[in-house]
Protein backbone atom coordinates (compact mmCIF):
# COMPACT_ATOMS: atom_id res chain seq x y z
CA UNK A 1 0.00 0.00 0.00
CA UNK A 2 0.96 3.20 -0.88
CA UNK A 3 0.86 5.68 2.14
CA UNK A 4 -1.77 8.88 2.09
CA UNK A 5 1.05 10.99 2.10
CA UNK A 6 2.13 10.45 -1.15
CA UNK A 7 -1.02 11.27 -2.91
CA UNK A 8 -0.79 14.51 -3.16
CA UNK A 9 -3.20 15.02 -5.85
CA UNK A 10 -7.05 16.00 -6.00
CA UNK A 11 -8.98 14.43 -9.12
CA UNK A 12 -12.16 13.81 -10.10
CA UNK A 13 -13.56 10.94 -11.15
CA UNK A 14 -16.21 10.34 -14.00
CA UNK A 15 -17.71 7.59 -16.29
CA UNK A 16 -19.42 8.33 -19.43
CA UNK A 17 -23.34 9.93 -18.68
CA UNK A 18 -26.42 9.16 -21.30
CA UNK A 19 -26.01 10.65 -24.66
CA UNK A 20 -27.68 14.04 -24.96
CA UNK A 21 -29.11 15.06 -28.15
CA UNK A 22 -27.15 18.14 -29.64
CA UNK A 23 -30.25 19.83 -31.87
CA UNK A 24 -28.71 18.56 -34.62
CA UNK A 25 -29.82 15.24 -35.02
CA UNK A 26 -26.70 13.72 -33.14
CA UNK A 27 -25.69 12.97 -29.50
CA UNK A 28 -23.11 14.62 -27.38
CA UNK A 29 -21.18 12.57 -24.97
CA UNK A 30 -22.02 13.32 -21.69
CA UNK A 31 -19.75 12.61 -17.80
CA UNK A 32 -21.53 11.79 -14.16
CA UNK A 33 -19.66 12.04 -11.43
CA UNK A 34 -18.67 8.85 -9.68
CA UNK A 35 -20.42 8.67 -5.93
CA UNK A 36 -17.83 10.10 -4.25
CA UNK A 37 -16.59 12.90 -6.98
CA UNK A 38 -13.11 12.94 -6.04
CA UNK A 39 -10.06 11.28 -4.06
CA UNK A 40 -6.39 12.23 -2.99
CA UNK A 41 -4.02 10.14 -5.68
CA UNK A 42 -0.37 10.05 -6.84
CA UNK A 43 0.03 10.49 -10.46
CA UNK A 44 3.56 9.46 -11.47
CA UNK A 45 4.36 9.84 -14.93
CA UNK A 46 5.55 6.52 -16.76
CA UNK A 47 9.09 6.59 -18.65
CA UNK A 48 9.21 5.69 -22.21
CA UNK A 49 10.21 2.01 -21.41
CA UNK A 50 6.94 1.25 -18.89
CA UNK A 51 4.90 3.03 -21.95
CA UNK A 52 5.43 -0.04 -23.97
CA UNK A 53 4.18 -3.69 -23.77
CA UNK A 54 3.93 -6.82 -25.74
CA UNK A 55 0.43 -7.72 -26.86
CA UNK A 56 0.60 -11.06 -29.25
CA UNK A 57 3.75 -10.31 -30.59
CA UNK A 58 2.47 -6.65 -31.05
CA UNK A 59 4.59 -3.94 -29.93
CA UNK A 60 2.03 -1.23 -28.45
CA UNK A 61 1.86 2.12 -26.69
CA UNK A 62 -0.04 2.45 -23.74
CA UNK A 63 -0.30 4.74 -20.69
CA UNK A 64 1.39 7.97 -19.78
CA UNK A 65 0.75 7.62 -15.85
CA UNK A 66 0.20 5.36 -12.98
CA UNK A 67 -2.60 6.97 -10.79
CA UNK A 68 -2.87 5.32 -7.09
CA UNK A 69 -5.73 6.06 -5.42
CA UNK A 70 -7.95 4.47 -2.24
CA UNK A 71 -10.14 1.49 -4.09
CA UNK A 72 -13.20 3.08 -5.56
CA UNK A 73 -15.37 0.83 -6.71
CA UNK A 74 -17.48 3.13 -9.56
CA UNK A 75 -13.58 3.01 -11.47
CA UNK A 76 -13.33 0.94 -14.47
CA UNK A 77 -11.26 1.40 -17.98
CA UNK A 78 -14.29 3.92 -18.96
CA UNK A 79 -13.42 6.48 -16.08
CA UNK A 80 -11.55 9.75 -16.57
CA UNK A 81 -9.91 11.26 -14.08
CA UNK A 82 -9.48 15.32 -13.99
CA UNK A 83 -6.26 16.85 -12.44
CA UNK A 84 -6.48 20.85 -11.70
CA UNK A 85 -2.42 21.47 -12.31
CA UNK A 86 -1.71 24.65 -10.61
CA UNK A 87 0.98 25.19 -13.63
CA UNK A 88 -1.10 23.88 -16.49
CA UNK A 89 -4.68 23.94 -15.68
CA UNK A 90 -7.07 21.45 -16.22
CA UNK A 91 -5.48 17.82 -16.94
CA UNK A 92 -7.23 15.28 -18.24
CA UNK A 93 -6.67 11.26 -18.31
CA UNK A 94 -8.47 7.87 -19.52
CA UNK A 95 -8.06 4.90 -17.54
CA UNK A 96 -7.10 2.14 -19.48
CA UNK A 97 -5.80 -0.37 -17.14
CA UNK A 98 -6.40 -0.84 -13.40
CA UNK A 99 -5.75 -3.27 -10.79
CA UNK A 100 -6.20 -4.12 -7.21
CA UNK A 101 -2.69 -5.22 -6.00
CA UNK A 102 -3.58 -7.36 -3.00
CA UNK A 103 -7.61 -7.95 -3.82
CA UNK A 104 -8.68 -6.40 -0.24
CA UNK A 105 -10.12 -3.48 -2.07
CA UNK A 106 -7.81 -0.87 0.00
CA UNK A 107 -6.12 0.75 -3.29
CA UNK A 108 -6.17 0.98 -6.72
CA UNK A 109 -3.24 1.05 -9.02
CA UNK A 110 -4.31 2.37 -12.62
CA UNK A 111 -2.71 3.03 -15.96
CA UNK A 112 -4.06 5.98 -17.97
CA UNK A 113 -3.32 8.19 -20.93
CA UNK A 114 -3.08 11.73 -20.89
CA UNK A 115 -5.49 13.75 -23.28
CA UNK A 116 -4.25 15.89 -25.31
CA UNK A 117 -5.89 19.70 -25.04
Amino acid sequence: MMPAGRRTKVVTLENPGPPMPDGAGGYTETWAALDPPWTWAALDALAAADMERVTADTLTAGGTHQVTLPYHPGVTVETRLTYQDPDRGPRVFQVIGLRDPDEARRELVLVAAEALP
